[in-house]
């Protein structure tokens, strides 16, 4: 699971290019709908779970607070397998940075990833298959040309998976990010082009 990034105001996403709901040989990936807040905080708010994410989940009023924007849940999709939710993916599109005379042709072009699976499916490499299929929407079906994962350098497995995926470490920073109950980490951030993943993807 990576960290959840900071609450910035971002434009609304059109995820509508996505035929949904998406399969893999496992999983079903959909949208998040209000009907998922209570199950999807069942999993968040055991602390192995929220220790490496961006927010204390340990109640359920400050999960529902956190989506209860539209926006928030926007960027949320739920990892099915067998009809139960079992882990969630985070997809936040928004603009690169440009020059303001190139600035239209940067709108929307890349986006933030993120996942979180119910520890009770650990194990099963189910966050590497959705976590892939992740990647596959955002290129294939989103037509985004980068994509970027965040999470404290201690969060190995998070660090781990994204190597699996064909991410490639981009920066490393020391002392960067401040946990809750472990004080100021390094943080670690990942990233794919479109080209580098249709190339990995085509081997």
């Amino acid at each position: 699971m990576t960290q959840d990034p900071p609450t910035d105001p971002a434009p609304p996403q059109d995820l509508s290019a996505v035929a949904w709901p998406v399969r893999t040989a496992r999983l079903t990936i959909r949208p998040m709908v209000a009907d998922d807040v209570e199950t999807l905080w069942q999993y968040r708010r055991i602390p192995s779970m929220y220790e490496w994410l961006g927010h204390d989940f340990s109640t359920l009023e400050r999960f529902a607070e956190k989506m209860s924007p539209p926006d928030s849940m926007a960027r949320t999709l739920v990892v099915e397998l067998d009809g139960r939710a079992v882990g969630d993916l985070y997809l936040n599109i928004s603009d690169a940075w440009a020059q303001s005379d190139v600035a239209d042709q940067a709108k929307g072009v890349q986006a933030e990833i993120g996942w979180a699976i119910d520890p009770a499916y650990a194990g099963r490499g189910l966050a590497t298959e959705a976590a892939a299929e992740l990647l596959r929407i955002c290129f294939d079906d989103l037509g985004l040309r980068r994509i970027k994962a965040l999470c404290f350098a201690d969060n190995e497995p998070s660090w781990r998976l994204m190597e699996r995926i064909g991410m490639r470490r981009e920066e490393y920073a020391v002392q960067d990010s401040l946990h809750r109950t472990k004080g100021w980490l390094d943080a670690m951030t990942y990233a794919v082009l479109a080209d580098e993943w249709r190339a990995r993807t085509a081997d």
